[in-house]
């Protein structure tokens, strides 16, 4: 079962607007996104990567290539697989206006505590339960395709963004999608799943600082161990990363 990190893009300059960027061209990293992608990068140097999937948008493109500009372990990283699964929700009319007056709106509640009955107005308006299919579509096949070239100690990266990371987890925590918004994804945050033939596991959400070296794959004794319980929970608790 390879090992997924899920990775918001930096903070963008849509964020530093509090406006709703969706899919608006031209929303790129701001000053402190870039910073918080190239720290990202060093975080991932002792991890190798078999692949990394992105989002079409530039703050995703952008996050992913300073991520891929630091060698890993082996050398250079691979180039970026884009797949527009991967992209942000498309919120219609309401892309590109302030949240505050978003706020206002009588979806925003609908968004808030029904999210998977919230279907964005206008044009191209996309609802939240199509994007959460879409996307766990997109992790699911990209996840078997890693497992049958790469093996089941691959690690990868998809690059997206944060309603697209807690709709993903949602689905790894079996969570209904209304419960999604108890999720936080910051931006060039990691989060990390596996999925095994019985479940996902859930190791780690929301991680803007850890150490992800212990995410790299590990040696061969440690390796077959963890495959005859791949699918199995640990009672009481796992022993943790060595």
């Amino acid at each position: 079962m390879p090992t997924l990190l899920l990775v918001r893009h930096g903070r963008s300059t849509a964020n530093t607007a509090a406006v709703l960027a969706g899919w608006t061209p031209g929303v790129h990293l701001d000053d402190t996104g870039r910073g918080q992608a190239e720290a990202l990068a060093r975080r991932l140097a002792p991890v190798p990567v078999a692949d990394v999937v992105v989002s079409p948008l530039e703050r995703c493109q952008e996050t992913a290539a300073a991520l891929v500009a630091v060698d890993g372990p082996s050398g250079p990283r691979p180039a970026l697989r884009t797949d527009d699964r991967l992209g942000e929700c498309k919120y219609g009319d309401w892309t590109g206006r302030a949240l505050k007056d978003l706020a206002k709106e009588p979806l925003w509640r609908t968004v808030q505590s029904h999210p998977s009955a919230a279907v964005f107005p206008g044009p191209g308006g996309e609802g939240l339960a199509t994007m959460q299919h879409r996307a766990v579509e997109s992790v699911r096949e990209h996840d078997a395709r890693i497992a049958a070239e790469h093996g089941e100690d691959a690690v990868w990266v998809a690059v997206t963004h944060g309603d697209v990371i807690k709709a993903v987890l949602a689905d790894a925590l079996g969570m209904h999608l209304d419960l999604f918004q108890r999720i936080s994804a910051d931006p060039c945050s990691v989060s990390v799943v596996r999925y095994a033939p019985l479940r996902p596991f859930v190791l780690r959400m929301n991680d803007s600082g850890g150490d992800l070296a212990g995410f790299a794959p590990p040696g061969k004794k440690r390796r077959s161990a963890r495959k005859r319980v791949s699918s199995d929970a640990v009672v009481g608790g796992s022993t943790g990363s060595a």
